[in-house]
């Protein structure tokens, strides 16, 4: 019960959090890209990188499977948003954006790898 009250806790933050980013990158940048989904992806897979490498690697003992649900599976779970990102991608092809679909998917997931594993890099590097 304690797991399931932890991820419900987290994944409402991470929700909220991605709400924001959609809100402000569509005021800042409009609604003709997926900006926010894709920056929240990109961001989201960077600071999993670092909460899975800080729990790998730098973690003590007071560190435990609770702390992992939360951040990892709550927050970073409500946080990122890759069906989101599905659903963006094929409404972007099917207006007839096919160029703008393949930058999107294609930056979104290459980029998305690539902060991940920075992230980790970074974390194994301060070990």
């Amino acid at each position: 019960m304690t797991a399931s009250f932890l991820v419900f806790l987290g994944a409402g933050i991470g929700g909220v959090l991605r709400h924001g980013v959609n809100v402000v990158s569509l005021k800042w940048l409009g609604a003709s890209f997926p900006y926010g989904t894709m920056a929240i992806n990109i961001l989201g897979s960077g600071v999993m990188g670092l909460v899975a490498g800080f729990l790998a690697f730098k973690a003590g003992e007071g560190w435990t499977q609770n702390a992992r649900l939360f951040l990892a599976t709550g927050i970073l779970g409500g946080f990122t948003t890759f069906s989101a990102f599905s659903l963006d991608a094929v409404l972007l092809w099917e207006r007839g954006e096919a160029m703008l679909a393949a930058v999107y998917v294609l930056g979104s997931v290459v980029l998305s790898l690539a902060a991940l594993v920075a992230g980790l890099a970074l974390v194994r590097g301060l070990s």
